[in-house]
């Protein structure tokens, strides 16, 4: 491997944004573990996502979200990917710049249609207009994403590849984050 990660990498952004499948090249690129906090919530409740927003809430969910993400970030340097509101809290924010890196994978409305309209795993878009309810998602959690530490823009022209490039180029800009070996 010629890079030598020093800090866990956090994939933010919107659902849709392609935080899985970059930050899964990345790790895989970097040599390094790739982890998802929502896996890992529902690994440890042994119920979906969904399921734990429709019997818990909304508020219940997050409150394990931010114990999953402050335990993965005590493990070892890895990449680590986390729901789509996960970095609108407060306190994720301020634990994820203390003890890693948040890269924001910023996508554009219409990309991010195009990705999820036809899934049906997520719980926030179970209403009558989906769009509309995207969009207003996407007004309220733009300005606290941008407070991420290092942001990539996403293209509908980009494969996963080329955008793991891109992640890779931003984190080299941090040494403290990403050096060569």
């Amino acid at each position: 491997m010629p890079w030598q990660l020093h800090k866990t990498v956090v994939m933010v952004g919107m659902m849709g944004a392609g935080k899985t499948a970059i930050g899964t090249a990345l790790a895989r690129r970097l040599g390094v573990p790739f982890l998802d906090s929502d896996e890992e919530i529902v690994k440890a409740a042994n119920m979906t996502i969904a399921e734990i927003f429709e019997r818990d809430g909304e508020p219940f969910f997050r409150r394990k979200e931010t114990q999953v993400i402050g335990r993965l970030l005590e493990t070892e340097c890895c990449i680590l990917s986390t729901g789509g509101g996960a970095f609108l809290s407060e306190e994720n924010r301020k634990m994820i710049s203390e003890r890693g890196v948040s890269v924001w994978l910023k996508a554009d409305i219409h990309l991010l249609w195009n990705r999820v309209k036809h899934k049906d795993t997520r719980p926030l878009l179970r209403t009558p207009d989906p769009y509309k309810t995207l969009c207003e998602i996407y007004e309220a959690r733009v300005p606290l994403y941008a407070k991420a530490d290092l942001t990539v823009q996403s293209r509908p022209d980009y494969s996963v590849e080329a955008m793991t490039d891109t992640v890779i180029e931003a984190l080299s800009t941090r040494p403290d984050v990403l050096s060569k070996r």
